[in-house]
């Protein structure tokens, strides 16, 4: 994950909002990399710190402002309940993130989530096109999915 310099900030972030998360090791930049580097680093700055979300892997980078991040790239989160969709919405949405559409949001450093209940994905993939057409519909109205709005969009009500 590509970040300007914040890449510490966010780790730090990510792993204070998943329960099973773990910062790694931290490379700082040594003489050589400020030498070469166009984003002003300083010796003894981090340079790319490794860490861990459910069990998967990530490295953060401070790489400059060449990069930003877009939609095009999204994590998702399968939530079982409608109180785990409140608590990622309301952390990651905190301190500058932005709410979007469809269960999407950024989080303050840009970085673009989704925040899916289990039962979305099953009510879609209902064989009754008539019931996943409704959730469907109701879903596209949503920034944040709420599962009773949704189970009555599917139930017809």
């Amino acid at each position: 994950m590509w970040f300007d310099d914040q890449s510490e900030e966010a780790v730090r972030f990510y792993t204070s909002i998943f329960k099973n998360s773990k910062v790694g090791r931290i490379l700082r930049s040594g003489e050589e990399v400020t030498k070469v580097s166009e984003s002003g680093r300083s010796v003894g700055s981090v340079l790319t710190i490794e860490f861990e979300i459910e069990g998967q892997k990530f490295v953060a980078l401070n790489g400059g402002p060449l990069f930003k991040f877009n939609e095009s790239i999204s994590f998702v989160i399968n939530c079982e309940t409608q109180e785990e969709v409140d608590y990622y919405w309301e952390k990651l949405t905190a301190d500058g993130g932005e709410e979007s559409q469809c269960g999407w949001l950024k989080d303050r450093f840009g970085v673009s989530w989704q925040i899916t209940p289990v039962v979305l994905i099953d009510m879609l993939n209902d064989k009754d096109s008539a019931k996943a057409e409704r959730v469907m519909k109701a879903m596209l109205q949503m920034q944040k999915i709420d599962i009773a709005k949704l189970k009555a969009a599917y139930d017809g009500e």
